[in-house]
């Protein structure tokens, strides 16, 4: 019973990361790659802004 009480916890952070990194791979591009672009360039923008004011 021991050898069981050592590899469960390797065994569910191994099904963790799996479904991790599934999910990341399915939210890659489609209609959330989009929606992700344009909160970065609004993002960007947001931080581009004081610096524009300040050099003219």
């Amino acid at each position: 019973m021991d050898y069981l009480s050592a590899l469960l916890p390797s065994t569910v952070m191994a099904v963790a990361f799996t479904v991790m990194i599934v999910t990341i791979v399915k939210n890659q591009g489609g209609p959330n790659k989009t929606k992700e672009d344009a909160a970065v360039d609004a993002a960007f923008a947001q931080a581009e802004a004081p610096k524009q004011k300040s050099a003219e």
